[in-house]
């Protein structure tokens, strides 16, 4: 490319930014919730147009073309992913919060149940205790009682169902007692 056709481009966008950069200002600022985002994109829309026109492109209506990019460059804006920053939430008033009663709810839960084990028949308290209290696996639990893993797991399935009655039973009469 010449560097008279260059400038003759460059005489062609500088009025075409001076016509138009206030509209298209304007209706960027309409579009996106941010003003130095508009103003970006105006930018950008003229930058875009630059290239298009060194690549040897045709505009017959500059209007109307920058418009149409700034349209398409809006339409980008807003399918692009947005990453929020923590210090814009926090400006905004927002106070990030831990609720810990599910976790709460879930140790009284545990409590309760662990409690609960003292009421089961001996066969099954010892298992009990050995698998949910001590976090010890089937098999050393087997090997410590010197039974099969077999009779293990069957106790300590026999003594879970005993152990949900006993919590369902002690869950309902709180209940009638609180009412």
């Amino acid at each position: 490319m010449t560097t008279k056709l260059e400038a003759q481009l460059q005489a062609v966008l500088i009025l075409a930014h001076k016509n138009f950069e206030r509209g298209l200002k304007v209706h960027a600022f309409f579009r996106v919730p941010d003003q130095s985002m508009s103003e970006d994109l105006v930018q950008e829309t003229f930058m875009k147009t630059w290239r298009y026109l060194l690549r040897g492109g045709k505009i017959e209506l500059m209007k109307a073309f920058l418009y149409h990019v700034l349209n398409n460059l809006i339409v980008d804006e807003y399918r692009k992913p947005k990453t929020i920053s923590l210090d814009v939430l926090l400006e905004k008033g927002f106070e990030p919060g831990t609720d810990t009663t599910p976790q709460l709810f879930n140790l009284m839960d545990g409590k309760v149940a662990i409690l609960l084990i003292r009421q089961l028949p001996e066969k099954y308290r010892k298992v009990m205790r050995m698998r949910y209290v001590q976090d010890l696996t089937l098999k050393e639990i087997s090997i410590l009682t010197k039974q099969t893993k077999n009779a293990v797991t069957v106790q300590t399935h026999r003594g879970l169902k005993k152990l949900k009655i006993l919590y369902d039973t002690k869950g309902t009469l709180k209940e009638q007692k609180s009412v």
